[in-house]
C-alpha cells in the first residue's frame, strides 16, 4: 500500500495536492457548519431506565424545551423594573411556540428574598420544528434581554447549546492563532530553514480541515457534543505535526545524496518506506486505541471515538500522500540534515545527549527502575479517590451567559435553586405502600397522575444536581422500588446509569484495546515481549498523568494557576477521553524509537547498542514532537471549559512524561534488562510474523 501512495505522489504530485485542496476547502467551507449543531447532552445511554424512563415522559409531554433568564441589579419591586417585566412576559407569551411563561410576581420561588433578583421560566411548546423552534427561542431571548436592568442573563435548552457553540468555534480560532506561529517558531528552530518548518503547518491545516468535516459527518447522524470540537481539533493539528516532522526529519536524512530530480524521488521513495511505515502503524495503533470508545454504548463516547479515529487517518493520509507529493515538487530546497561524525561514547555525534540518556539507563537499568516506577506510581495515587459528575455551569468560562446566570441566580436564591428533580415513573401494578415508602425520602416530593395509570413522582434533592445526596436517591429509591414496576430518570439518574455503563464496560473495552495494540506491535516488531513491555511502561505514564489531574481539578490543588476550581469531581467526559488518547499518543512516540531500534538491530545484530542507538537516532524527534503537542494542547486549554483543561492536562502530562522519563529512561533500562530476550516470540509466532508482518521493502 505505501509503494502504491508513495509512487502516485511522486508521479503525479500536482494531481495529488489539487485533491488536498479540494478536501481543504470542504473541510473550512462544508465542515465547519459542525458548530451550529453541537449539543451538550453528554450522559444519555440508550436502554438504560433513565434513558426509557426519559423517552417514556418525553413522548407524553406537550411541552417541549425551555430557557431561563434572570433579572437582577436592582430592586425587583421597583414599580418601573415590575411594569416592564409583566410587559415583558405577556409579551414572549404571545410568541409563536410559546407554551407558557408565569408571571415570577405571582408564582412562589422565582422572586428572590433578597429583592435584588427574580427569574423568568420560558417553556415551549412540543413537537416544534428545529427552525420554529429556533425561532421561538431566538424572539423570547430578544424580547427579554431588552429589559432596563444591570444583569439580564437568558440561557438553557436549546440556546444553551447555540451559545457554547459560538464560543467552541472562538476558542477553536484563538488557539490556532496562538499555537500556530509558536509551533511554527519552534520548527524553525527545529529545521533551520522556512520551507522545511512551514511543510508540517500544511499537513495540520490538513488536519483541522480533516477534524471540521469529520465532526459535520456525523452530525448527520448522531449527536456531537461541544467539547468534541476542540478534542478533535488539537488533535488534528497535534498529530499532524508529529507525523510530517518524522517524515521530514527522515527525508532530510535521506536527501543528504540526492543531487538530481531522479535521486530526489528516490530519497522520498526512501522516506515513505521508513518513517512512513512508522506512521502508518502510528496511525493505526492510535485509531486501535480509540476502538475501546466504540464498546461503550453512550453516544457521547462512540461519536467522540469514531470522529477523533477518523481525523488520526485524515493525518496519516495527509503524511503519506500530500507530503511525499509536496517534497516532490518542492523537496530540492529543502536543507539536507549534516551527518556527523560518530565518536566514541557518542561524542560529537547527532544525538549524544540520547545515547548518554539511553547508556546511563542500560548500565543502571535497576536503579532507574526502582527510583522512575514508583515516582509514578505515587502521581498515580490519587486516581484511586477519582469521582466523575455531570458537572454545572462551574465548568464554564465566566464569560460564558450560562455561567453568569448560574453565578447569579447563587448570588440572590437559596443553595439547590433550579436544581433537576430526581424523577420517578411510578407504572400500573405498583404497590401503594412502595410510592409511599419513595414519597417519604423526600419531604418536598410531588406528584402528579399521568394517562394510563401512570403517576409521576419529583422528589428535591438537597444540593448539587449530581452530588453525593442526588445520586444517594437515586440507588436508594431503586433499592426501595424492590420488584414494582417503578422507573427512576433525570440528571442524577443519568449519572448513576453512566457511572455503571463505564464499571460494566471499561474491562471488555480495555481488553479490545490491549489486543489490538499487541498484535499491532507485534507485527511491527515480531516479538511478544516488546508489546507487554510497552503496555506496561505506556500505563505508568498514564496513571501518573491522570493522577495529576484528579489532584488538580477534583481536590482543587493548584487549580486556580489554570483559570478553574475545584469542583469535587472530574467530568464525566475527560478520564475516557484521557485514556483513550493519551494511550494512543503514546504508542506514537514507542514506535519513532522501536522503528530506529529495529533498523541498528538489523545493522549490528548487538541489542544493546541497538537500543543506544535507536534512542540516539529517534529522541530529538520524538522531543519535538512532545514539546510541538504539549504547546497545541496548551492552547486550546486557554479556552477555559473546565472538560477542555482536564483533558488538555492529562494530555500533555501524558506526552511528556511518556516522551521524557518513560521513553527516555525506562524503555533502555526495560530493553537492556531484558536483552536479546526482549526481541523473542515463538516459533509459531514467528513464522507468522516473517509472512505477514512488516516487511522492510517498500
Amino acid at each position: 500500500m505505501l509503494s502504491t501512495l508513495a509512487g502516485a505522489a511522486t508521479r503525479r504530485p500536482l494531481t495529488v495536492i489539487c485533491l488536498w485542496v479540494v478536501f481543504l476547502l470542504l473541510g473550512f467551507g462544508l465542515g465547519t457548519g459542525v458548530f451550529g449543531k453541537l449539543s451538550d447532552d453528554v450522559p444519555d445511554v440508550p436502554g438504560t431506565e433513565s434513558d426509557m424512563a426519559d423517552d417514556y415522559l418525553s413522548g407524553i409531554s406537550s411541552t417541549g424545551e425551555s430557557v431561563t433568564a434572570v433579572v437582577a441589579g436592582e430592586s425587583v419591586s421597583d414599580a418601573v423594573l415590575r411594569a416592564e417585566v409583566e410587559r415583558t412576559v405577556a409579551e414572549v407569551r404571545e410568541i409563536a411556540g410559546v407554551a407558557a411563561v408565569p408571571n415570577p410576581y405571582g408564582t412562589p420561588g422565582l422572586v428572590a428574598r433578597d429583592g435584588q433578583a427574580l427569574v423568568i421560566p420560558v417553556t415551549f411548546e412540543g413537537g416544534l420544528s428545529d427552525d420554529a423552534e429556533e425561532e421561538a427561542t431566538d424572539a423570547a431571548a430578544a424580547r427579554i434581554q431588552r429589559i432596563d436592568a444591570p444583569d439580564v442573563h437568558v440561557s438553557g435548552g436549546e440556546l444553551l447549546g447555540r451559545q457554547l457553540g459560538e464560543r467552541a468555534q472562538e476558542d477553536v480560532k484563538n488557539a490556532e492563532l496562538i499555537s500556530l506561529p509558536v509551533v511554527l517558531a519552534l520548527l524553525l528552530v527545529v529545521f533551520g530553514g522556512l520551507r522545511a518548518a512551514a511543510l508540517p503547518l500544511v499537513i495540520a491545516v490538513s488536519g483541522i480541515a480533516g477534524a471540521f468535516l469529520a465532526l459535520f459527518a456525523f452530525s448527520q447522524v448522531t449527536d456531537i457534543s461541544v467539547y468534541a470540537i476542540q478534542v478533535t481539533t488539537m488533535l488534528g493539528l497535534g498529530l499532524a505535526v508529529d507525523y510530517a516532522l518524522l517524515m521530514l526529519v527522515r527525508f532530510r536524512e535521506e536527501r543528504r545524496h540526492a543531487e538530481s530530480a531522479e535521486e530526489l524521488v528516490e530519497a522520498v521513495h526512501r522516506t515513505v518506506a521508513a518513517a512512513g511505515r512508522t506512521v502508518l502503524f502510528s496511525g493505526l495503533t492510535v485509531a486501535v486505541s480509540l476502538t475501546g470508545l466504540l464498546v461503550f454504548p453512550s453516544v457521547f463516547l462512540r461519536s467522540m471515538g469514531l470522529a477523533v479515529a477518523a481525523v488520526v487517518v485524515i493525518d496519516m493520509l495527509a503524511a503519506v500522500t500530500l507530503l511525499p507529493a509536496l517534497l516532490t515538487r518542492f523537496g530540492g530546497k529543502i536543507t539536507p540534515s549534516r551527518a556527523k561524525d560518530q565518536g566514541e561514547e557518542g561524542r560529537g555525534e547527532e544525538g549524544r545527549l540520547f545515547a548518554r540518556l539511553a547508556r546511563f539507563a542500560t548500565r543502571r537499568r535497576i536503579a532507574v527502575l526502582v527510583t522512575v516506577v514508583p515516582a509514578l506510581l505515587v502521581l498515580a495515587l490519587p486516581v484511586t479517590g477519582m469521582r466523575i459528575a455531570i458537572g454545572d455551569a462551574r465548568q464554564l468560562p465566566s464569560s460564558t451567559e450560562a455561567r453568569q446566570l448560574y453565578d447569579t441566580v447563587g448570588a440572590h436564591f437559596p443553595p439547590g435553586t433550579g436544581v433537576s428533580p430526581v424523577t420517578v415513573v411510578l407504572k400500573p401494578g405498583t404497590d401503594p405502600a412502595t410510592a409511599d415508602r419513595i414519597h417519604a425520602l423526600s419531604p418536598t416530593a410531588e406528584s402528579r397522575a399521568l394517562p394510563g395509570g401512570h403517576t409521576v413522582l419529583e422528589l428535591q434533592p438537597p444540593g448539587s444536581v449530581d452530588g453525593k445526596a442526588a445520586t444517594g436517591l437515586v440507588e436508594r429509591i431503586r433499592e426501595v422500588r424492590g420488584d414494582d414496576p417503578v422507573e427512576v430518570t433525570g440528571v442524577a439518574a443519568r449519572l448513576v446509569d453512566f457511572r455503571a455503563m463505564l464499571g460494566d464496560r471499561a474491562p471488555w473495552a480495555a481488553l479490545t484495546v490491549l489486543a489490538g495494540i499487541f498484535v499491532l506491535l507485534f507485527a511491527f516488531t515480531g516479538s511478544v515481549l516488546i508489546p507487554l513491555r510497552t503496555i506496561a511502561t505506556t500505563l505508568l505514564s498514564l496513571g501518573a498523568a491522570l493522577g495529576v489531574v484528579v489532584w488538580v481539578f477534583q481536590d482543587g490543588h493548584l487549580a486556580g494557576l489554570l483559570g478553574a476550581e475545584g469542583l469535587g469531581a472530574l467530568s464525566l467526559t475527560a478520564p475516557p477521553l484521557i485514556v483513550a488518547i493519551a494511550f494512543g499518543l503514546a504508542m506514537d512516540y514507542e514506535l519513532f524509537i522501536l522503528a530506529r531500534m529495529r533498523e541498528a538491530r538489523q545493522r549490528s545484530g548487538d541489542d544493546q547498542e541497538a537500543v543506544v542507538t535507536g534512542l540516539r537516532r529517534s529522541g530529538r524527534v520524538v522531543t519535538c514532537a512532545a514539546l510541538l503537542l504539549a504547546v497545541v494542547f496548551g492552547a486550546f486549554m486557554t479556552g477555559g471549559f473546565s472538560p477542555i483543561l482536564q483533558i488538555g492536562l492529562g494530555l500533555t502530562l501524558a506526552v511528556l512524561i511518556d516522551a521524557t522519563v518513560v521513553r527516555m529512561l525506562l524503555v533502555p533500562a526495560t530493553m537492556a534488562l531484558l536483552g536479546r530476550r526482549a526481541w523473542w516470540a515463538p516459533r509459531p509466532l514467528r513464522r507468522a510474523h516473517e509472512r505477514f508482518g512488516l516487511r522492510d521493502a517498500l
